[in-house]
């Protein structure tokens, strides 16, 4: 359960979906990969970037805002 709620970097995240660090930003800054902004920063759940390859929404929705 706890890997579920690992908070990914960018580059993590770009790694797991075995695309570059610009189109995890481009799918995060359009909606498409649920993300929050730390700072200047991006973090994203693990179980979030899961969801968007097999094509489901996370529990958390699109906006990554909690329900």
């Amino acid at each position: 359960m706890a890997e579920q709620h690992e908070v990914l970097t960018t580059e993590e995240a770009a790694a797991l979906l075995r695309v570059s660090t610009k189109t995890v930003l481009s799918l995060a800054n359009s909606g498409a990969l649920a993300g929050e902004k730390v700072g200047r920063a991006w973090r994203f759940l693990r179980s979030d970037v899961l969801s968007f390859v097999r094509g489901t929404e996370s529990q958390r929705g699109r906006t990554g805002e909690a329900e």
